[in-house]
């Protein structure tokens, strides 16, 4: 027997020659076709090296060592298929670290490695188009490996500041699937936080892979075997098989891998290049798939610790089974739907005492939803408080149709317990523990016979008689009904809601069976994850899905982990010989056969690996530290990935598979590695209608992000997505909002074009250099500021403090509608318009004020992109090379938005003056208010007006420096513009003239004169006209309602109706009438 050191180094080799193999694999033909490499150790032995010969023909790898270990597979991952998962722990490659994913290559630069500079020096051109440059930009950021935890600054520099990792786990979507809203969401959401905590100096890993789905991938494949006249078929089927022409039509496991493999690289990377489209910032060197075979390495080294620990058992139980997927599948994989069938209430004939299987006159009656499974019946029960049966409790009735010779019936006994409704059906429930989950527990209970009565494919068995052998359960049902009332044994059948069980995957109504499985006991494993929510280790946003949480594990079941499927981890089990009950549970092959000799059986002793495979959501629920190097580099130092990565900061997903993925997650993680795999659980909600209503193609209703983002752009689509909703809410998708997004788009992009375009323009090299931002206005520059700079710093400042802590607490939606709001509604709409009056000396502007104006325009611009970046990538980065930029830092992956600086780098303070928004917010009621009458009295819009403005002490001398901004914003006629101190002479003299009075707020007013307003007898005769017409449409309206067949015969809502028209035609006469009595 070899030694335990000569056994690690073979499994060293083999797992090193593997991931070698499957790097030349994933290099997608970036290396050499072939390649000798030598392993070595620090030893004198000849087993301490070994050279390997890797191969690369038609997609297919062969590995090759003096030793003669040959694996063979059409796929990377296909190399654990018999190396499924070498010794784990023992099990490290030669490399750095033993991280698989870290010989993944960066995509070779196929773009512009310069892209800012080109993008630079074509300028801002035309309007907002998404289209023009969006896929080029996600070229650079990825080629340029802006997406790597170090990109910003190496992970000696974040340490140094105390800059701990932001890891998010990507949840893993179907291999084959294509992107749809629900993937959306997520990428929004998380790439929201990643780009967030990226700027802010923190290592950001986000781990993106595929999942194989094993259901979902399988079911494809066998539906295409279908339409080719085949199926999947065991080696025992095969051999049976009656001719060659049969034989044809049956596909080996072997041959149908190797056809899900075909399935997998045709159909597969596309909801990766998918994603890509959103903006998904993840670290796709490190992009994993669950049965590659770093990870393949985990799947069976957390089988064999669960089973170590008592926590993997096989036992038969009753389960889930899919007829049409030929597979058990878990509780949640089951969906319950309220659909109409029939009760059916029939005879069971008390069997004659004296003469066993014999019927007699008397008969109990019992109501059932599912007739077919009479066959199983072992017992009918009673309610033993029932009156009317118990006088039958132990008496013993006769199975309908179970003919088992010389005439007589198979006889169950009465029997008596509380869990029967006497309300429901006839109040005798017939109890079936091989097919109904209660009736199983009552058959434990009472130690009843279990029978199955279908085959695998839910077709009736043997044990149900001749006349139903081998027909599908439904039409068993009709056949054996009609039978019974030919008996004489049927009652009644009436219709009947009834809750249906059907596989989420297949859509088939699903059966119980009794079937020996394969159980992860969950019980202390659930009691773990709860502690973890309850004690605080874990974080539930919203916290109100807490509760759930709570009641989810508290009820927990085993969890069924073994699936009659072929796609996906083999169950690393192996029994001796022909036995069906003796096993070995091992990480591979060769150490199932080593503690078979060890457990003293001979060395030819044939072993024979389960055929089941592993749930998906088992080697899902390995996610966060399988990804990064578990198990294969515990223990070591703090460099590896593991170290460095693990445990995760924030596991983002949505709240319809809290407990698929989180619990499960949760629960392994615990238990596996001894802490809880994330700290921060956010569930987003679901992505609906417009109208609220699920997303259905059968509706038409489905919103393909694709041609979404292809119509609006990525940045549309996502900020749609994650503003004006709270964490948990349901999304209703509107397309308005999108367009509206666009619209935002591209006001900003028409803001930055103002300001490179017009503030910028000619200035020179020093000036413009010097206008790039390194950080926060300090109070030194700040306090020489005029009040709207001052104004625009302070609420800019205000937003980035407010933004920054939304974003912390996972508020993200509210964060990013306060963006939105900043930029639209006070840079846009009110510096950008007072800016002009320092910039262009015909406003009265240039100089200084001009340059204040520009560093302050390029400021706040800046700022802002910062904030709205991660919630709007491309159009922020696309315009942000276009702005006065500080040079790259050397540690710097590129030149690029996503890594400068977030405009709050720490908790520091940033410079506020509560004085001047209060100031200037003064300002802007004037402007409002005078803008306002100008609408009000329909004051053309190009006519600049007259204005005396009454403000006390400071505000006085606030408008009057601000006078230029108030001439321009509200249209007033420079010349005939005065601010009078309140309570002077001058301001009771414009109190007491001809003109309208705007209220401003307290001490603070203005005073249009009228005649500059309007021309005064031309709107009298408008106002005369317009009283006229609505006193004739006053009197036929409330003649109409004066009569009594309109309003006795008229529906009451028509009377309404014309109620209101009258009261709104009544309030606008009024208004009329007191605008002729102000003329006057």
């Amino acid at each position: 027997m070899p030694s335990n050191n000569t056994r690690t180094q073979r499994r060293r080799y083999a797992l090193a020659a593997a991931h070698l193999a499957s790097t030349m694999l994933a290099l997608n033909h970036h290396c050499q076709t072939a390649l000798a490499f030598t392993l070595r150790r620090s030893s004198s032995s000849p087993a301490a090296a070994a050279t390997f010969l890797v191969h690369r023909n038609n997609n297919s790898i062969k590995i090759k060592n003096s030793r003669q270990i040959t694996t063979t597979s059409t796929a990377s991952s296909r190399l654990f298929s018999s190396v499924t998962t070498e010794q784990a722990k023992a099990a490290s490659t030669e490399t750095d670290d033993g991280s698989i994913y870290k010989l993944k290559p960066r995509p070779t630069p196929t773009h512009d490695s310069q892209y800012d500079l080109t993008n630079l020096s074509n300028g801002i051109q035309g309007s907002y188009d998404p289209t023009l440059f969006e896929s080029q930009l996600y070229q650079w950021w990825e080629q340029a490996g802006c997406f790597e935890p170090d990109a910003k600054q190496s992970a000696e520099t974040s340490s140094a500041n105390g800059k701990e990792p932001y890891v998010l786990p990507m949840p893993p979507p179907n291999v084959t699937g294509r992107l749809h809203m629900g993937h959306a969401i997520f990428v929004a959401l998380q790439d929201v936080l990643a780009r967030f905590h990226r700027m802010r100096g923190r290592p950001v890993l986000w781990t993106p892979g595929t999942d194989h789905a094993g259901i979902a991938t399988q079911l494809q494949v066998e539906k295409a075997l279908m339409v080719e006249g085949k199926r999947r078929a065991t080696d025992e089927e095969i051999a049976s098989a009656s001719s060659d022409e049969e034989r044809s039509k049956l596909v080996p496991r072997e041959e149908f891998l190797e056809r899900v493999w075909q399935y997998k690289e045709e159909q597969g990377g596309a909801i990766t290049s998918q994603l890509r489209s959103l903006g998904a910032s993840a670290d796709w060197t490190r992009e994993r798939f669950t049965m590659d075979p770093a990870l393949s390495v985990g799947v069976s080294e957390a089988f064999v610790r669960l089973h170590e620990k008592g926590l993997v058992y096989r036992g038969t139980y009753m389960v889930n089974w899919s007829p049409g997927l030929m597979t058990a599948v878990s509780d949640l994989e089951v969906e319950y739907s309220e659909e109409e069938g029939k009760l059916y209430y029939f005879k069971y004939v008390v069997e004659d005492e004296e003469e066993e299987g014999k019927d007699t006159e008397e008969f109990l009656a019992v109501a059932t939803t599912r007739p077919e499974t009479i066959f199983g019946d072992t017992a009918v029960c009673v309610n033993p408080e029932d009156e009317r049966y118990s006088h039958l409790i132990g008496k013993r009735v006769l199975v309908p149709m179970s003919d088992i010779g010389d005439g007589k019936a198979r006889s169950i006994p009465i029997i008596a317990d509380e869990y029967v409704d006497m309300e429901f059906g006839t109040g005798a429930l017939k109890i079936t523990p091989g097919h109904d989950p209660n009736d199983y527990e009552l058959g434990k209970k009472y130690d009843l016979e279990i029978m199955n009565v279908m085959n695998k494919d839910a077709t009736m068995n043997e044990k149900c008689g001749e006349g139903y052998v081998g027909l599908d359960r439904f039409d068993a049902r009709e056949k054996l009904w009609s039978d019974m009332e030919e008996a004489g044994l049927v009652i009644k059948a009436e219709p009947h809601m009834q809750r249906v069980p059907r596989s989420q995957r297949g859509g088939e109504i699903i059966e119980p069976l009794v079937s020996k499985q394969w159980f992860v006991k969950t019980e202390g494993m659930g009691a773990k994850a709860l502690a973890a929510v309850k004690d605080g280790d874990i974080t539930i946003v919203p916290n109100r899905f807490e509760k759930v949480w709570y009641g989810w594990l508290t009820d927990i079941r085993d969890w069924c982990i073994s699936r009659q499927l072929w796609w996906g981890h083999r169950i690393p089990v192996w029994y001796v010989g022909g036995s069906e009950e003796e096993y070995i549970v091992a990480r591979n092959a060769e150490e199932a056969k080593e503690k078979a000799t060890e457990a003293g059986h001979p060395a030819d002793v044939v072993l024979r690996q389960e055929e089941d495979v592993l749930d998906t959501w088992f080697s899902s629920g390995l996610w966060p530290f399988a990804t990064v190097g578990w198990p294969q580099n515990e223990g070591k130092d703090a460099s590896t990935d593991l170290a460095r990565f693990y445990p995760g900061t924030c596991l983002e997903t949505g709240y319809d598979i809290i407990f698929f993925w989180v619990a499960r997650m949760v629960m392994l993680g615990i238990e596996l590695t001894d802490v809880s795999p994330f700290k921060v659980i956010y569930l987003h909600g679901l992505v609906r209608a417009a109208d609220g209503s699920k997303m259905s193609k059968t509706k038409g209703n489905v919103v393909d992000p694709l041609d979404t983002v292809s119509e609006f752009g990525a940045d549309s689509l996502r900020y749609s997505l994650v503003t004006g909703v709270t964490p948990g809410q349901d999304i209703p998708l509107n397309m308005d909002k999108i367009a509206a997004n666009k619209a935002f788009a591209n006001k900003l992009w028409n803001c930055c074009k103002f300001v490179t375009g017009n503030a910028l323009k000619d200035i020179d090299e020093e000036e413009l250099n010097s206008l790039g931002v390194s950080g926060p206005i300090g109070k030194e520059e700040f306090d020489k500021l005029a009040l709207p700079e001052r104004y625009i710093i302070s609420k800019c400042h205000e937003l980035v403090e407010s933004v920054t802590e939304d974003i912390e607490k996972y508020q993200l939606g509210a964060a990013g509608s306060k963006i939105y709001e900043f930029l639209w509604d006070q840079y846009a709409d009110w510096y950008i318009e007072i800016s002009k009056t320092r910039l262009y000396e015909g406003f009265g502007g240039g100089g200084e004020d001009a340059k204040t104006a520009r560093r302050v325009l390029v400021y706040i611009l800046d700022t802002s992109m910062r904030l709205l970046h991660p919630y709007m990538p491309y159009v922020t980065e696309q315009l942000w090379h276009h702005l006065p930029r500080v040079p790259k830092t050397e540690e710097m992956a590129a030149h690029s938005l996503m890594l400068a600086d977030w405009p709050q780098m720490d908790d520091t303070h940033l410079i506020q003056d509560k004085d001047a928004i209060a100031s200037f917010e003064c300002f802007q009621a004037l402007t409002r208010s005078i803008r306002n009458a100008r609408s009000e009295f329909n004051v053309e819009q190009g006519k600049k007006i007259a204005a005396t403005i009454v403000a006390p002490g400071e505000l006085k001398d606030m408008i009057e420096a601000e006078i230029n901004s108030l001439i321009m914003l509200a249209k007033l006629d420079p010349d005939q513009v005065s601010v009078v101190e309140a309570g002077s002479d001058e301001a009771k003299a414009a109190a007491t003239g001809d003109s309208a009075q705007l209220v401003v707020q307290e001490g603070v007013e203005a005073y249009l004169p009228m005649a500059g307003l309007v021309d005064i007898e031309k709107e009298k005769q408008r106002l005369e006209k317009q009283s006229a017409k609505l006193a004739k449409e006053i009197e036929k309206l409330a003649g109409r309602l004066k009569s009594k067949g309109f309003v006795d015969k008229a529906p009451p809502a028509v009377v309404d109706k014309a109620r209101a028209e009258l009261a709104e035609l009544e309030d606008q006469a009024s208004k009329v009438d007191a605008s002729l009595k102000a003329l006057e």
